[in-house]
């Protein structure tokens, strides 16, 4: 049964009461302006986190940003539609949240709310401190909290693609789960299936990996219905509700800490700043386009698995790249210079990537790939807000190790990047 059905059976309406919990973030924004703009009841918990994050880093996003007060009061002005913000840091305060739930009730939950960036979590003991005890706490406080208040709410995690590591194993990732034949004790051969094994390459990935055991016990010892979306790199900035309204924009990060691969390589472009390629370039990593991470999550919640079901997985990714091979195509598209450097992360130097993700694809997916042209649309943003970008905060510096610390280059203006041929 959808939550459509569900809410209609309770209320006689086909209106869904949905807590989006981290809805301020880099995916949580624009997914709650979608499913707003679907007409169903949105509430973003939030702790704000993320913005203090960016006054830590001395970095701000490339798009300005309003308060989380005045973008919904942006949304309400342009659609009609309410969004309903709530303070609460629920990483530290478990009873506060819990009584939320409890007085709420919604019937959907979409998770969030946890420290995102794998470079972030590596930069030292503090962060690494930092990112465990907020993603596994956040995560275990809601499954408890569901649990100790019957709440039978469909919870959707955006987990990442980062939990099957990086390696290569000359095989396709499945969804998910892993057939495999185990020999018995009587020399027979008993069929099971398992989590795909887990290799995390950073602390960030890591906690998204012990997400992943607290998932399989909920679902398994309380009966909790949860769908896991393991998501590729995302790129792109704007979706149809972000451009109703230059205040409803979606953060746009392109720090070392916080950019992702593409979309740096695209304002590195956009400011004459040579594309960082580290290592050799042959990491292969999977992508999809934002307004394709929305439509995902809109399909995984119309898709919910049963009571007493296992948890659901999707690989939410549309299409994978080397990344010299994107750097060479940004560089053809913008002119740029590349720029090979000593790669930050601890990880084999090429590797290669086959991922299913046939299960959005059948739910109907049609999915936006670079080849669509919408790389020159997120080089136009970056030249329009070129301005604001604060060029000593380009560089990759989070180091893996202390050993890899010693060979990290940190100054952006570098004669190794500024005579690139």
């Amino acid at each position: 049964m959808t939550v459509e059905q569900v809410r209609q059976n309770e209320c006689g309406s086909d209106q869904v009461k949905i807590a989006i919990l981290g809805g301020d973030g880099f995916v949580g924004w624009p997914t709650s302006l979608h499913l707003s703009d679907k007409g169903h009841e949105v509430h973003i918990i939030d702790n704000l986190s993320r913005r203090w994050i960016d006054a830590e880093l001395g970095v701000q996003s490339l798009t300005p940003m309003d308060s989380i007060q005045e973008r919904t009061r942006i949304w309400k002005q342009e659609t009609g539609n309410t969004i309903r913000f709530h303070l609460i840091d629920i990483a530290e305060n478990y009873e506060v949240f819990k009584a939320w739930l409890a007085e709420e009730r919604p019937d959907a939950i979409i998770h969030f709310a946890e420290q995102r960036a794998a470079p972030y979590s590596m930069k030292s003991d503090q962060h690494k401190n930092y990112t465990v005890t907020n993603n596994v706490n956040a995560t275990h406080h809601l499954l408890n909290a569901m649990v100790e208040l019957d709440l039978d709410a469909h919870l959707i995690h955006l987990g990442t693609m980062g939990v099957y590591g990086y390696s290569n194993v000359g095989a396709a990732i499945p969804e998910g789960y892993l057939s495999v034949d185990v020999e018995t004790l009587s020399g027979a051969t008993a069929s099971q299936e398992i989590l795909y094994p887990a290799n995390p390459g950073s602390i960030y990935h890591m906690t998204k990996c012990l997400d992943q055991l607290l998932f399989q016990f909920y679902a398994k010892n309380d009966g909790l219905r949860i769908t896991d979306l393991h998501q590729g790199i995302v790129w792109g900035t704007h979706t149809e509700q972000t451009l109703k309204h230059k205040q409803l924009i979606n953060r746009f990060d392109y720090d070392g800490d916080y950019g992702t691969v593409l979309n740096r390589f695209l304002i590195q472009a956009a400011i004459d700043y040579p594309l960082t390629v580290h290592g050799t370039g042959g990491q292969t990593r999977a992508f999809i386009h934002i307004q394709d991470s929305v439509r995902c999550i809109e399909l995984a919640l119309d898709n919910p698995p049963e009571r007493g079901d296992r948890v659901m997985v999707f690989n939410q990714m549309t299409e994978t790249h080397r990344v010299r091979d994107l750097a060479e195509l940004i560089s053809k598209l913008t002119g740029a210079k590349i720029a090979y450097l000593p790669n930050p992360r601890k990880e084999a130097p090429e590797n290669d990537l086959v991922v299913k993700n046939e299960q959005f694809l059948e739910l109907g997916l049609n999915p936006i790939k670079l080849e669509d042209g919408l790389l020159s649309e997120v080089v136009d943003v970056a030249k329009a807000y070129a301005y604001r970008i604060d060029r000593s905060r380009v560089p990759a510096v989070s180091a893996w190790t202390k050993e890899i610390a010693a060979d990290i280059e940190r100054d952006p203006e570098h004669p190794r990047l500024k005579s690139v041929s």
